[in-house]
């Protein structure tokens, strides 16, 4: 795969706590105390609008841990079962390459943490994951976890999600630490009133296209 350069990078920190798996309102807190990340790179014309949108990432041995922070002023969360289009709400995403075999994970999350979770090397031979995986991947979102339809206005939310290493089921994954991955975070919400696609590191595309490898940065794992 030809990688395009410089790219865009970032440290995951390591997080230190009194279990393998803490519970995951200790681990909000202390994803509130590292550097912010922001995801506000406009790559295609006709999609300017831009929610405010920030991310911390850090890990333990176990578990990759980030926290969205979202302002946007469209909101729709309508997708509650796993593997559905939560692309068409406010949805935030994370895509990850652990290794140089082309094969990356698409994580997509909506504002009330329904999960699509897919694999494979390109947006045409993606493979979703079993939502018994899925179920692993802890989550809790300051919207709740019912259904809402679109609402217009100022409106900010926050999502902490939790990633066991067993879920990357292409590759074993023993340690993070001092681990160089390719990834790139994103905001987009296909069918809310004002679409949008904003990227942390840029895609240089024709038409919005997240599935593009070749444009993701880096995370080092600290």
């Amino acid at each position: 795969m030809d990688f395009i350069f410089p790219m865009k990078t970032l440290k995951a920190y390591k997080l230190e706590f009194d279990t393998d798996h803490p519970d995951i309102n200790i681990v909000s807190d202390s994803l509130d105390t590292l550097t912010r990340n922001h995801i506000d790179q406009i790559n295609w014309e006709g999609f300017v609008y831009k929610p405010e949108t920030d991310f911390s990432i850090g890990y333990t041995d176990h578990e990759i841990m980030l926290k969205y922070f979202v302002t946007e002023d469209y909101f729709k969360a309508e997708k509650t079962e796993s593997n559905q289009n939560v692309f068409e709400d406010s949805c935030v995403e994370f895509f990850l390459s652990p290794s140089d075999d082309g094969i990356y994970y698409n994580l997509e999350f909506n504002g009330i943490g329904t999960c699509l979770f897919g694999s494979g090397t390109s947006r045409t031979d993606r493979l979703s994951a079993d939502p018994a995986i899925i179920s692993t991947i802890r989550r809790i979102a300051s919207s709740g976890t019912e259904p809402i339809a679109e609402r217009n206005g100022r409106y900010s939310w926050t999502i902490v999600i939790v990633i066991p290493l067993g879920v990357f089921f292409h590759h074993n994954i023993r340690t993070l630490k001092g681990s160089t991955f390719r990834a790139n975070f994103y905001k987009c919400g296909d069918k809310l009133s004002v679409p949008h696609y904003v990227t942390w590191s840029p895609v240089k595309t024709v038409k919005p296209d997240f599935h593009r490898p070749e444009f993701f940065g880096v995370v080092r794992f600290d």
